[in-house]
């Protein structure tokens, strides 16, 4: 960037700007409490642990979990993903997911479809990214173990009914898993309420925190097994893992530096409000998708201009490969999107963009509307300069 203003429209990704209260609870972090929490009595390992209980006690009520404890602390959300599927399935387990998801919910399940011979049945949403919830129930067998979906489409911005299907997944006794990375910190979320038995979150976008920090949600009467094995500072005479919460899933030194800027990231959320964020965000994203609709051989790709999504607006300039289209604005208007294929390469094929990828623009809670307008007019241009050349 060397100090040139940059416009960023890739919150979808990881989030930008963060509250300055965010780096400076790291900072203060690494000054006063950067010891290993739950592994010594000293002061300064007190400090560390109160940092994460303290994270603990934000998400829960955020997310309303009963008990701070059922929260476990991972790298992102595709660790959190890994450790509710790897930790829950077993052989001949039967999985209802969709073509909306991101590879950290699909390669999982493939690598143990493989390795167990689990099955999985993806149902296919329409090319906005709709699911029919009947498919759902029609899908469910006896061997029918998990649920997973996604909150929100990563490709398309297409929220998911998910406190609908959490109600099929309770009366039919079987186990539901969402993946937030899209919706954490935009969207309400109520495990109890929506019937989530696992809620997977990433700490760096939504949540506005820092990346590195995310974490599962694990409903009390569920046990998962591990997925590692370690030090946790507790029941260390034993030879196997503890089974006391959290420590069951949080083998080895936390990132309890970055755990502290989540902290306030997730402060910043309750605060302003999920309802505030996603009313700002949408109203952006509306804006953004009704100035690139008119710009001649622009594609949209989801829900029409007016149907509720989260912030991100995919699309397709005809006779422009996305990558070019992505370095076009990194150099020329200083916009930073993100090009390619989004880790759901099911998604695209749903979209009817997988011969190509796509264009995402991910406008955040801090995105002025000034800067989409500048999206817009720089995608005139290209536009514009192209068909002369052509």
């Amino acid at each position: 960037m060397d100090n040139k203003p940059i416009i960023y429209l890739d919150n979808a990704a990881t989030s930008w700007p963060k509250p300055p209260a965010v780096w400076e609870a790291m900072e203060h972090s690494m000054r006063e409490s950067a010891a290993n929490p739950g592994r010594g009595s000293h002061a300064m390992a007190v400090k560390a642990s109160r940092v994460l209980f303290e994270a603990r006690k934000r998400l829960a009520r955020l997310f309303r979990i009963k008990n701070p404890n059922d929260i476990a602390f991972t790298l992102n959300a595709t660790h959190a993903l890994n450790l509710a599927i790897q930790g829950l399935l077993k052989p001949g387990d039967h999985v209802i997911t969709s073509t909306l998801e991101h590879n950290s919910i699909r390669r999982p399940l493939e690598a143990l479809k493989r390795k167990l011979g689990i099955e999985v049945s993806y149902l296919t949403t329409n090319s906005q990214g709709e699911l029919d919830i009947h498919l759902i129930e029609k899908a469910i067998t006896s061997r029918t173990k998990l649920i997973a979906v996604t909150h929100s489409s990563n490709l398309l911005g297409t929220i998911t009914p998910i406190a609908d299907i959490g109600e099929i997944a309770r009366r039919r006794n079987v186990r539901f898993l969402v993946d937030s990375a899209q919706s954490a910190g935009a969207l309400s979320i109520d495990v109890e309420a929506m019937g989530i038995d696992l809620l997977a979150f990433p700490g760096h976008k939504g949540l506005l925190g820092p990346q590195g920090t995310g974490g599962l949600y694990i409903h009390p009467s569920l046990e998962l097994e591990p997925l590692m094995q370690g030090g946790t500072g507790s029941k260390s005479e034993a030879p196997e893992q503890p089974t006391v919460r959290p420590d069951r899933y949080e083998a080895g030194t936390p990132n309890t530096v970055g755990i502290a800027g989540l902290t306030e990231g997730v402060n910043y959320v309750l605060k302003e409000t999920t309802e505030a964020i996603h009313a700002k965000e949408q109203q952006l994203t509306f804006e953004l998708m009704e100035g690139l609709k008119h710009i001649q051989g622009v594609h949209i790709l989801g829900p029409d201009v007016g149907i509720e999504r989260t912030a991100i607006v995919s699309f397709l300039l005809e006779g422009v490969d996305p990558s070019e289209m992505a370095f076009l604005l990194d150099q020329q208007f200083g916009i930073a999107v993100r090009a390619g294929f989004h880790c759901t390469p099911l998604g695209h094929e749903t979209a009817g963009s997988y011969e190509t990828g796509a264009v995402r623009a991910s406008p955040g809670y801090f995105t002025e509307k000034s800067e989409i307008v500048s999206m817009i007019e720089a995608v005139k241009e290209i536009s514009r300069t192209l068909r002369t050349i052509n």
